[in-house]
């Protein structure tokens, strides 16, 4: 019986018990495979669950785990590093019928992933005051300049309030405010990770914009650019302003498109 075989076999309870399985104590193996594939599955969606809290207080435990039961089926682990294991699951949700009557679910999802990979981000050093002056007053370029994030930084676009959505649930006092959000409204973050917390920031959607540029490795001419023609009050210095203290930079370099 191949590797293959048994861990499909494992995670599908329609499947029946592999010919040839066979228990180390002479019991049962049908039954003894009922018990490997409880463990597994229960183990995966307890892993889901502690990924992704938010999402599970917004349908419920019960709606969260028969729906995480799915999804796992459907897309088991492909690494013993777990950390990551979900990644999958925003996608999986915008296309789970039962989830539609609440849109907004699978953009909770995608933030609170965001929220997995800026934890687990390698470290990397923070630009100061001074780098900027001195790269600003070097650059023979400057629009042809490439601005490094540190790793750990997201970026959120969501169709729906779901930073503000998300910012309720870590705080009792704001649920009250819950009943006069407007859930259709759009919100942009970043995602980040300040020395050991990982933080939510929300931020104008041209500041959002213009991270996504920087992310994507655009110069700083090109991201400006960007962000200004996705949000006509979007303002440079005031967005450099915050990404600096926010500690979102972390160096300056030449954008590999720019003249010598």
């Amino acid at each position: 019986m191949s590797q293959t075989l048994f861990a499909a076999t494992l995670l599908d309870p329609t499947l029946p018990c592999p010919a040839g399985l066979t228990a180390w104590n002479g019991s049962d193996p049908t039954r003894r495979l009922a018990v490997h594939r409880n463990n597994a599955v229960v183990s995966l969606v307890d892993a889901l669950a502690d990924a992704f809290p938010v999402t599970q207080q917004l349908v419920g435990e019960d709606f969260f785990r028969a729906m995480a039961r799915t999804f796992v089926q459907h897309s088991p682990p492909t690494s013993p590093v777990m950390v990551f294991y979900g990644e999958a699951l925003p996608d999986f949700i915008a296309g789970f019928g039962p989830a539609q009557a609440l849109p907004c679910l699978s953009d909770m999802a995608r933030l609170e992933m965001a929220r997995v990979r800026a934890c687990h981000a390698a470290d990397a050093p923070l630009m100061t005051q001074a780098d900027i002056y001195l790269a600003l007053s070097s650059a023979h370029h400057l629009g042809e300049m490439q601005i490094v994030c540190q790793p750990s930084v997201q970026v959120v676009h969501a169709p729906h309030a779901v930073v503000s959505l998300w910012a309720a649930h870590q705080d009792a006092a704001l649920l009250d405010q819950l009943a006069t959000l407007d859930l259709a409204q759009p919100e942009s973050a970043l995602v980040l990770r300040q020395a050991l917390d990982v933080v939510v920031l929300p931020v104008p959607h041209g500041t959002a914009q213009f991270t996504q540029a920087l992310l994507a490795q655009q110069c700083l001419a090109m991201a400006t650019a960007h962000a200004a023609a996705a949000d006509p009050h979007f303002d440079l210095t005031t967005t450099f302003r915050l990404l600096l203290a926010q500690g979102v930079l972390s160096s300056f370099g030449q954008h590999s498109g720019s003249p010598p």
